[in-house]
């Protein structure tokens, strides 16, 4: 697996108005890699070990036809000279649809296309079941890299940093790398995960994977008084992305250079500069904000941002 050296921490000063530059630091994750950035390489290190200790043939993963994580875990499993299978979401899709599904079969991942109620059941035990019995010799890795491993992973972030913040911020999906965040920060920094899909399922599915590795409910209870979930800005639900938010990209872009994916990163960011210009962030406390990378996803959109 690759190295984490390329994650740099970045300090800026996002002009805001006419007023004051709001200052934070950037864990810049989207540049560990090209295509395993972000928290996508910190979910798969574990798992990518995991296989290599048991002399499994590869990773068996799902994922939507942009999924990031699909990419990313094509390309880890690659480099490590592992197998991979992609489960797909959509049986009307094919291994040419569109550019993310064909660099993942390019490079290698064997991709099997499910319907979408099908889908809907890759979690339940028997459906991983039957899963194992046809793959054998397979690691099975949830989406996005729900797992312990993946938890564990993401537990490293802050040690890469002073540690010494109040607030974190970031995008979540599956609640994995706000997981992690919490059990590796102090205990008083404040992990703010920015929902980019609708809904409020996403605190429970942090404390899942907190009891998953503590197995301790009121070890849980303690860190999960320092989460907060917000669910406020995900700009219509996952992948809708209005001009309104490619404006808001471009904006950050022309006024710090950070380059910002419309499915994740973007709304997070919008999340932390609307809290500091509210006096939700206080002067004087320190912000880091975690680049979870992602950009590949925001191919589609290409021409409303202007740094593609």
């Amino acid at each position: 697996m690759i190295r984490t050296s390329n994650s740099i921490l970045e300090k800026v000063r996002l002009p805001i108005g006419k007023g004051e530059p709001f200052s934070f630091e950037v864990k810049r994750d989207d540049l560990i890699h090209s295509v395993i950035s972000g928290n996508k390489w910190r979910k798969l290190k574990y798992n990518i070990l995991q296989v290599e200790h048991r002399k499994n043939q590869g990773v068996l993963t799902f994922g939507g036809p942009y999924s990031n994580h699909l990419i990313a875990t094509a390309k880890a499993t690659n480099i490590a000279g592992l197998k991979s299978i992609g489960i797909v979401r959509g049986d009307e899709l094919n291994n040419e649809s569109n550019a993310t599904l064909r660099h993942c079969a390019e490079l290698g991942m064997q991709l099997v296309f499910i319907s979408r109620s099908e889908y809907r059941s890759k979690d339940e035990p028997a459906y991983l079941k039957n899963l194992h019995s046809q793959y054998p010799n397979f690691f099975i890795v949830p989406e996005g890299g729900r797992n312990y491993y993946g938890v564990i992973g993401c537990q490293e972030i802050l040690t890469e940093t002073n540690n010494d913040y109040d607030h974190v911020y970031l995008a979540g999906g599956t609640g994995t790398t706000g997981a992690g965040l919490l059990l590796g920060s102090k205990p008083n920094t404040k992990i703010h995960v920015v929902s980019a899909l609708k809904g409020d399922f996403l605190r429970n599915e942090t404390k899942q994977l907190l009891y998953l590795v503590l197995n301790d409910s009121e070890m849980v209870e303690l860190y999960m008084d320092r989460l907060l979930v917000h669910n406020d800005s995900h700009f219509g639900g996952y992948a809708k992305v209005p001009l309104e938010l490619t404006d808001y990209i471009n904006s950050v872009y022309h006024r710090s250079a950070l380059k910002l994916d419309p499915i994740y990163t973007s709304k997070a960011f919008y999340k932390m500069e609307e809290d500091y210009n509210s006096g939700l962030i206080l002067n004087g406390e320190k912000v880091i904000f975690i680049h979870t990378g992602g950009l590949q996803g925001a191919e589609p959109w290409s021409s409303k941002i202007d740094f593609l």
